[in-house]
């Protein structure tokens, strides 16, 4: 399948630079995947959306203030590394620039403070692996909390004047090098309200890595390749997300990430979600059975990405590329900080008709 086929015209000036000011507040389209229409409304209208005994669920990962500018020791180059997470203990995955002049030794003096890193290796495509000597996970997070920058999307060229609206509102444990952003629209009085209304809301976990993001790069969509994230998903999102599919609720997961983390421990389940806490590299493309969601609420995501391809074997190519058009008439914003789509089957998730053909060839 060629990723051409998920393909739209997305005009720069969409590509929303801030976030609103109140979450909330935010457009929504609502696409109603077995009729095939939409509607226009505001992210708080999304109760009228859900029912009793649907369960909603988020991935309450939090982003490291990973971002760090410094200089090397010695020439007093510039120099920004981005922290990915640690591979083995001492050792850190980072984006750097310009990686290409940071050879195997270089020594970085970073943040305010100037505390030092040692560059081991270049691993390719701007990537290093870099020690931190005398410093153990837990003091590097801590510095990085002191001293490190949100790391925004290259896309979004302003400032962030406040940090905290890159989280949500829930987030918990550190671990992403991205938002979850689908969950940004959520505030703390949509989720009691949503809670009023007697819907589920558990919460999983996946650390967001930069890889998700990144186009895809082959001609094929087949051939990409998603690097591997952790994910736990506990007892009790298994428990929620049980409950509501014996009680005839829905599973509606808030962003692709939830969406990932459900279907990788549904995969590794029976008949019904078991927990599971460990790596996945799922990608998923067309034909996809789903096994656990029954809608997505989400963000406007790049034309060619993974992310377009998963909302399309989801709910059809030609619904969702058609909704994309809407929303660029529209003017809906996109991306990280725009507005969010909600693509929901109100009886339960069935394979597009587009893709059944393609699935029994499989």
């Amino acid at each position: 399948m060629r990723k051409e086929l998920f393909r739209y015209y997305l005009p720069p000036e969409l590509i929303a630079q801030e976030p609103l000011k109140e979450r909330s507040k935010s457009r929504l389209l609502v696409v109603d995947c077995e009729k095939g229409t939409w509607e226009h409304r505001r992210f708080m209208d999304l109760m009228e959306y859900l029912r009793e005994g649907d369960v909603l669920v988020f991935n309450r990962s939090r982003v490291r203030k990973a971002r760090l500018k410094g200089k090397k020791r010695g020439s007093g180059g510039k120099v920004e590394v981005l922290l990915l997470d640690e591979k083995v203990e001492g050792l850190w995955e980072a984006l750097a620039r310009p990686a290409r002049r940071l050879p195997e030794g270089t020594v970085l003096q970073l943040g305010k403070s100037g505390w030092e890193a040692e560059v081991v290796a270049r691993l390719g495509e701007g990537r290093v692996l870099i020690r931190f000597p005398h410093m153990d996970r837990k003091r590097v997070e801590e510095v990085l909390e002191e001293e490190g920058e949100m790391p925004l999307p290259p896309y979004i060229r302003k400032e962030l004047e406040e940090p905290d609206r890159y989280q949500t509102v829930y987030a918990r444990e550190t671990g992403s090098a991205a938002a979850p952003t689908a969950g940004l629209h959520f505030d703390q009085d949509l989720l009691a309200r949503i809670n009023s209304l007697g819907v589920r809301t558990a919460f999983l976990r996946l650390d967001v890595g930069l890889d998700t993001f990144r186009p895809i790069a082959e001609e094929e969509v087949e051939r990409h390749q998603i690097h591997k994230e952790w994910i736990s998903v506990e007892e009790d999102v298994c428990r929620q997300v049980n409950e509501a599919r014996k009680s005839g609720g829905r599973v509606i997961a808030v962003g692709t990430t939830s969406v990932r983390a459900l279907e990788t421990a549904a995969i590794r389940s029976g008949e019904e979600l078991e927990p599971y806490s460990g790596f996945t590299d799922l990608y998923i493309y067309p034909p996809y059975q789903f096994r656990v969601v029954d809608g997505i609420i989400t963000n406007f995501h790049l034309p060619e990405s993974s992310l377009l391809v998963m909302i399309c074997a989801f709910a059809g190519r030609s619904l969702v590329l058609s909704a994309y058009e809407e929303a660029v008439r529209n003017k809906y914003r996109f991306l990280s900080f725009g507005d969010a789509s909600f693509f929901v089957f109100p009886h339960g998730w069935r394979m597009p008709e587009e893709w059944r053909a393609l699935s029994s060839e499989t």
